[in-house]
Order: structure tokens, then sequence, then C-alpha cells
């Protein structure tokens, strides 16, 4: 319910909406303190066997699937449109920072999650190089990088910072600090997703059927990603609690990364992709748990 008033608000209230985006880097290292208290270290680091498959999964999440998606494009000429440019970027793009929750919300564990989502972040400035060369078209490549490196810096200080408040304050934490946690959790992703709203709450009020495209194509390529990875690892991973994980993560990527650098002639339209890309992404734990419990 938290991230489906977050969703209401961040349409229905674009001042509040407005308000909040200056604040997105500081409410999304919260988000990530939040998970790494409730994960603990010694769940999200795991074994060398964990650390051997989180990277396969980094790597084809985020150098397979990008490549291919770039050569589809490119295949049927949507390539240099928004569009087309949004979802190459969208799948090159390591895992949003709320994928842990989400998959606390579907029930399962967190800890693949987790792993994944550090060190995809950490890897993010090497994985996204092939793609970046690429598209010469983009530009700012180099400035893009360095943003990125300052991203990581600050992620692995939310991480670190939240593994630091479990050793001292939750060394032990009881079932009900666990819900805590998660309640916390579930009420910064509902604050979140209301300035991640700001572009499409105007646009829904001055053309709502360009919205209506954009919010259907989004949601097919969302959900797609999370049915098809899905489909391919619950007969092989799923009892070993990673076939959820892995789904929602290729769904579920932090485009928002790229705001930081690209253009101004490709930021509008991003935006309203951005934006859009919410609307799935929050719904997620409540459209396909049932499917991920199956």
């Amino acid at each position: 319910m938290c991230l489906v008033l977050g969703l209401l608000a961040g349409l229905a209230l674009p001042g509040m909406a407005a308000a909040l985006r200056p604040w997105l880097p500081e409410l999304v290292a919260l988000l990530l303190f939040l998970t790494a208290l409730r994960v603990g270290p010694q769940a999200a680091l795991g074994g060398l066997a964990a650390g051997r498959r989180s990277l396969a999964v980094v790597l084809v999440l985020q150098v397979g699937l990008p490549l291919a998606g770039l050569a589809l494009c490119a295949a049927l000429g949507v390539l240099d449109t928004p569009f087309g440019l949004a979802v190459v970027l969208m799948l090159c793009a390591p895992s949003v920072t709320g994928a842990p929750n989400f998959v606390i919300m579907a029930g399962q564990d967190p800890a693949p999650a987790m792993r994944v989502l550090v060190l995809g972040t950490l890897l993010f400035p090497l994985t996204v190089l092939p793609v970046l060369a690429l598209l010469p078209h983009l530009g700012g490549a180099a400035a893009a990088l360095r943003a990125v490196v300052w991203l990581i810096g600050v992620t692995m200080l939310a991480v670190v910072g939240g593994f630091a408040a479990r050793h001292w304050l939750l060394a032990r934490p009881t079932a009900d600090q666990i819900r805590a946690c998660d309640g916390v959790s579930a009420l910064a992703l509902g604050v979140i997703v209301v300035g991640l709203m700001s572009a499409i709450g105007p646009l829904a009020r001055t053309d709502p059927a360009r919205l209506a495209l954009w919010l259907g194509a989004v949601a097919a390529v969302n959900f797609g990603l999370q049915l098809a990875g899905f489909a391919l690892l619950r007969r092989r991973w799923h009892a070993e609690g990673w076939a959820v994980p892995v789904a929602i993560i290729a769904g579920n990527r932090n485009i928002a990364l790229f705001l930081l650098a690209l253009p101004v002639a490709l930021t509008d339209p991003l935006l309203i992709f951005i934006g859009c890309y919410q609307i799935p992404m929050y719904l997620t734990p409540i459209l396909l748990r049932r499917l991920y419990d199956r």
C-alpha cells in the first residue's frame, strides 16, 4: 500500500514531486543503508561460490543483455529513437537500490539481490563501456563515468554504514525488529517514488494518450524481462533462492544513473521513460508475487 500510495501521490501532487526530486540521491542512499542494515554483511557477501554466481549474473544482465538489445534496436531501426535509446541504457544499468526490498515483499530471501546490487554497481563503470563505445552520439562518456564513480563511492558508504549499524545495533535481531526494518524500507520506497514521478504528472494532464503509449511499452519491457528471466531460471535456481531475485533485477534497473551526465537534448524523453518505469517497478511485488510463490 505504501508503494501504491507513493505512485498516486507522484501523479496527483506535482508540487510535492518537484520538491522531493532534488533529494532523490539522499533518499536512495538512505534506502540502501536500510537494506544493508536489514540483510547484514554475512548474508549479503556470502561465500566464494555465491560471488562467482553473482559475477555471472552481473555480466549477463549488464553486458550481454544490453549488447543484444542494442543489436536488436539497430536491426529494427529504432536505436536513434528516445524509447530505443532508453531501453538500451536501462539494460546497461545495475539493479535498482530497492530490488532487495522488492524481493522481501515477494516473500523471498533478499541476500542474493543484495550481492548482485553491490557487485553490479561496483562494476558498472566497466560493464557500461562496450555499449558507450557503440553509442558515440551520446557524448559526455567521460563525465558520465566520473559521475558513476562518485555514485559508487556514495553507495559503498551507505552499505558499509548499514553493515556497521547492523553489527553494533542489531547483531542478533528479533523477528519484530526485522519486520520493523521492512516497514521503514517500505515507507522510504513510497516517498522516493513521489520524486521519481515528477515528469509524468504534467504529461498525464496535457497528453494522456502519449503517456498511455509510453506506459504500455515500458511495462511490457519491465514485466517481459522479469517473466523471461523467471521462466529460464525457476527450474535450476528457484530452490536455491536465486530465480526470483535475478528475475526482479532483470526488469528493474537504475536507469536514473544516466541522468547525471546525459546531454540535455536527451534528458526529457528519458524522464518520461523513468517516470513510467516506476509504475511496473513498484507494482512488481503486488502483481508478480503469486507467480514467484509458485
